[in-house]
């Protein structure tokens, strides 16, 4: 998968340093896959989940670095294409504001 974004992971690794490493893993791990579905994310990242938001669309989750942060990804299975949207403490994910902005 092609990732587009990955500057922004660089900056969230140095805003959350304790995060570095997780989406480093997190990076290698997707840029290696070739998945057509979200059954084929779970073998790989077991904690993903994908989200319905407001405006329909499928928002995938991931978690990182155990519960303490949560990934927000468009997966383009068709393209091969992961566009990273946001990186969230587990506490601004549970308010469920981010949903409305998607």
């Amino acid at each position: 998968m092609r990732i587009i974004a990955t500057k922004a992971l660089r900056e969230w690794g140095e805003d959350y340093p304790d995060a570095r490493i997780a989406l480093q893993v997190w990076q290698d791990i997707v840029e290696a896959a070739t998945w057509t579905n979200l059954m084929e994310v779970r073998r790989d990242l077991p904690s993903a989940d994908g989200v319905v938001v407001d405006s329909g669309n499928v928002v995938t989750v991931f978690n990182i670095r155990g519960n303490h942060y949560r990934l927000l990804t468009a997966i383009h299975y068709n393209r091969q294409i992961v566009f990273v949207m946001r990186f969230l403490t587990h506490a601004e994910y549970d308010r469920n504001r981010w949903m409305e902005t998607l």
